[in-house]
């Protein structure tokens, strides 16, 4: 269906075959491919719609293709975080990273989505993010330094603009 779960790929990896697997994952999972950061447990995670990707060491995700064409339309984020990136213009319409709180869908080119337990972080370094509920109230867009966490429950969104403190922390979480 698409859909390949990065623990999947890890085990893929751990047995040295990364190459053929990211050929492989080229073919069946919407053009990405996943690449080892050198030297640590993070992944690279590059995709033909022009999508590229770090996923923190320990990330628990899955690529989807929602609409069965062949190519990644969202990311579902189950743990840690993923910084994600299109080229400038190039995201494509109704591409979302889903985690069990919220819906961060892409309307800008560079943010953070992080999932801990019971609350998703939500950080915009270039361009803009739209942010909902996963019920689908309560939305909010995020414009460059703005951030915003979705616990459980039903207060509303509050966007903020991170300390600088924050921000490093969470690029830290990169390796940038």
């Amino acid at each position: 269906m698409g859909m390949m779960s990065r623990t999947a790929l890890a085990a893929v990896l751990a047995a040295g075959g990364w190459m053929a697997m990211a050929s492989a994952v080229a073919q069946s999972n919407g053009g990405c491919t996943l690449e080892q950061v050198g030297g640590t447990e993070r992944h690279s995670i590059r995709c033909a719609s022009g999508l590229t990707a770090i996923a923190e060491a320990g990330a628990a995700y899955t690529l989807l293709d929602r609409d069965g064409n062949g190519e990644t339309d969202g990311i579902k984020l189950d743990g840690k975080a993923l910084l994600l990136e299109f080229p400038d213009g190039g995201a494509p319409a109704g591409f979302e990273v889903i985690t069990p709180q919220a819906i961060a869908a892409v309307r800008g080119t560079r943010w953070i989505v992080a999932a801990d337990a019971g609350k998703t972080s939500v950080f915009v370094r270039r361009g803009s993010v739209a942010v909902t509920r996963v019920s689908g109230d309560q939305g909010v867009t995020l414009a460059p330094g703005d951030g915003v966490d979705v616990e459980t429950g039903a207060e509303p969104l509050t966007v903020r603009q991170w300390p600088a403190a924050r921000v490093a922390a969470m690029m830290a979480r990169f390796g940038q």
